[in-house]
């Protein structure tokens, strides 16, 4: 069976939810991979078994099955906790919908590692592993200009790193205001154009979510 979930949670997460996760969580953990598969009770074992065989690797500490329904409900409701528990960090957090190839997730964890230590800033990540799309949570606060500007140089740099990856500035949330700057490191302005003739098409008079399209 094909996983239908597959959700990737780094060390800055895993600190967040170590009580949620229970006691046998190992310490030493620095990052998670949850695998949910659903198919027939015979199809399922098949799935465990295959995942187990592809998971043995040397930096794989440990591989839990959550058999029951309340050890399932324990892992989804550490996962859904994550995004509100980040308030317990910082007032504010720059969140992100970055996406790369599965393959460069690691080459992407580490860039946003080296980024964090550079720009002292405080970076969790967790996100959809099965399509490379994970939600970059730069954690600030709004009051401290010093930070913020500190938080906008390192998010210059995330997208630079992750369009060097073959991957794009966003998977999810669409470009909105706020990532209008970047969209022309993306998107060359032959596509740009293209993209703002469709929108005149359907939007003559420019008042579906005006200042939002592609800028020329």
């Amino acid at each position: 069976a094909t996983p239908c979930a597959l959700e990737f949670m780094d060390s800055a997460s895993l600190k967040l939810i170590r009580s949620q996760l229970g006691e046998d969580f190992p310490s030493a953990a620095e990052a998670m991979l949850m695998i949910e598969v659903d198919d027939s009770k015979q199809g399922i074992t098949a799935a465990v078994e295959a995942i187990q065989q592809a998971a043995q690797n040397s930096g794989n500490l440990e591989i839990k099955i959550a058999a029951s329904q309340a050890e399932q409900e324990q892992l989804w409701a550490a996962r859904k906790i994550l995004s509100p528990r980040l308030r317990e960090i910082a007032p504010k957090k720059i969140n992100e919908d970055i996406v790369v190839p599965v393959s460069r997730i690691p080459a992407l964890i580490q860039t946003i590692e080296q980024l964090s230590a550079a720009h002292q800033i405080q970076i969790a990540n967790f996100g959809h592993a099965g399509n490379g799309n994970l939600h970059t949570n730069l954690l600030v606060n709004p009051d401290d200009p010093e930070e913020i500007e500190r938080a906008e140089a390192c998010l210059d740099q995330l997208f630079t790193a992750v369009l060097k990856l073959k991957g794009s500035i966003s998977g999810e949330h669409g470009i909105g205001l706020v990532k209008q700057p970047f969209v022309a490191r993306q998107i060359g302005e032959s596509e740009r154009r293209l993209m703002a003739g469709i929108k005149q098409q359907f939007d003559p008079q420019g008042i579906l979510n005006p200042g939002t399209g592609p800028q020329l």
